[in-house]
């Protein structure tokens, strides 16, 4: 009896060694982000749902197409995204049902005839052809005692499966939101220039018109008419090539909010806000905030515990099954005591020779987690850069919008400086076209740049992980 106890112990401590501890491998991190102020630490948390991060940027039409693309959009698969989830947690459920013991009933009714001709059980008796009844009822019970660990192993790597499927739902979700508002504020940049150029027209009409006058009435040249007729043709060029990227980014947006391209249209807006203030804390931060950094280590997880299940396979596999049931020939007879019979019994399966198929899938285990290390460093580095990235580009683009809001207004006095000075004879007219080239390239860039330090925004939200905690 105390050997049998100090096997079975010994085969408790065998299974608790089959799965490797599982720790989250260690990746080099900065102590800090290079950063100006006046960014703040955050709060982040990769349990907390990331929230409606785009109303952030106090845009009520920007909020509407985000609802609308969660609700609808095909484009991302976010359908499919939300299956994927689902049919990992009922995976879960399928592989925790192995904890527990199987019960099952089973009836049978038949009439059989059996054969005088069969083989004989006794020398000593002859067979005999019977017609008889026979009617069963049996409760029957299954149940694989997991002292390797492989039912555990199957388990743990099923939760850890799911929990990555969830993370790659917000990263779907993630992305479509950040691409929806990239695009947006694309076409809200555009509309700015677009707004520029209109401006500039009506000025270069004026101008024309003035230009035609002193040409009619001798005081200028030809030249001087000329000069200001190409430079509105070119302007109005430059018009019809950003309303054909507007249309782009019009589509896109159609496509990402689940609407037909021919049936949307966006109205002209100039309306552009500042970006909001976003947090920011230490860099190992960003492992609890982006979604792809907890996909990439909970598929670590789930490939260490496959290792675990490889590994059970060296030992042998238990199985409990104890019966119970009625059996007689009639039914009036089948629930009386003599009908009753059960059976208890216990089967140990061990591998003796596999030609190598057990080490062969625990080496197939093994690099299946090596190869999710692999990946799970490559994520963290690429959050890293484009957090760095969004950092320093937010930095360096609001100097350069304060410098473009600068030039655009000494454009301006450039160019009243260069109509004054012409209009008084003073100046050829070659000044006022450079000075309305000059005002028209200030303007221009001033809106490119604020559209850019937008999706810069959008693009340091989602490296951040999403929204954050207030």
């Amino acid at each position: 009896m105390k050997a049998a106890v100090a096997g079975l112990a010994l085969l408790a401590l065998a299974g608790c060694a089959t799965s490797p501890v599982y720790q989250r491998p260690a990746v080099a991190m900065p102590a800090a982000w290079t950063v100006e102020a006046p960014w703040r630490a955050s709060a982040p948390n990769d349990s907390v749902a990331r929230g409606p991060w785009w109303r952030r940027f106090n845009d009520p039409q920007l909020d509407a197409l985000e609802e609308r693309a969660l609700a609808a959009s095909p484009t991302l698969t976010l359908a499919a995204a939300a299956a994927r989830l689902a049919q990992a947690r009922a995976t879960v459920d399928a592989a925790s049902a192995g904890l527990f013991p199987q019960v099952g009933l089973s009836s049978r009714a038949n009439r059989l005839k059996i054969s005088p001709n069969r083989p004989l059980t006794n020398y000593s008796s002859s067979n005999l052809s019977t017609v008889q009844n026979d009617f069963a009822l049996s409760f029957t019970v299954s149940y694989e005692a997991d002292l390797f660990g492989r039912v555990r192993g199957t388990v743990e790597s099923a939760q850890a499966s799911a929990q990555q499927s969830a993370a790659d739902f917000e990263n779907v979700r993630l992305v479509l939101t950040s691409d929806l508002a990239a695009n947006y504020f694309n076409l809200r940049e555009l509309d700015i220039e677009l707004d520029v150029l209109a401006q500039s027209i009506a000025l270069q009409r004026k101008a024309l018109e003035f230009a035609t006058a002193r040409h009619d009435l001798g005081a200028t040249s030809g030249l001087d008419v000329a000069q200001q007729q190409a430079l509105l043709d070119t302007t109005l060029t430059q018009v019809e090539v950003l309303q054909r990227q507007r249309g782009q980014f019009e589509h896109a947006i159609a496509t990402l909010a689940g609407t037909p391209a021919p049936g949307f249209a966006l109205a002209a807006g100039t309306g552009l806000r500042a970006p909001p203030a976003l947090p920011l804390g230490v860099p190992s931060d960003v492992l609890e905030r982006r979604p792809d950094v907890a996909s990439a280590e909970r598929a670590m997880a789930a490939a260490n515990a496959q290792i675990g299940v490889a590994r059970a396979a060296y030992y042998p596999s238990i199985n409990l099954a104890p019966s119970a049931g009625l059996d007689s020939r009639t039914l009036a007879t089948l629930f009386d005591a003599s009908s009753v019979l059960w059976s208890l019994g216990v089967s140990l399966a061990q591998p003796l020779f596999d030609a190598g198929r057990t080490d062969a899938n625990v080496s197939i285990a093994r690099s299946g987690y090596d190869a999710a290390v692999a990946n799970y460093r490559r994520v963290v580095l690429t959050a890293m850069q484009e957090v760095e990235d969004g950092i320093t580009g937010s930095a360096t683009l609001d100097r350069a919008l304060v410098q473009a809001r600068r030039a655009t207004a000494s454009s301006q006095r450039v160019l009243q400086l260069a109509n004054d000075r012409y209009e008084g004879g003073a100046a050829t007219y070659l000044e006022v076209i450079t000075a309305q080239q000059s005002l028209l390239s200030s303007q221009r860039q001033a809106a490119q740049l604020l559209g850019q330090r937008l999706l810069v925004s959008v693009f340091l939200v989602k490296a951040l992980g999403g929204d954050w905690n207030p």
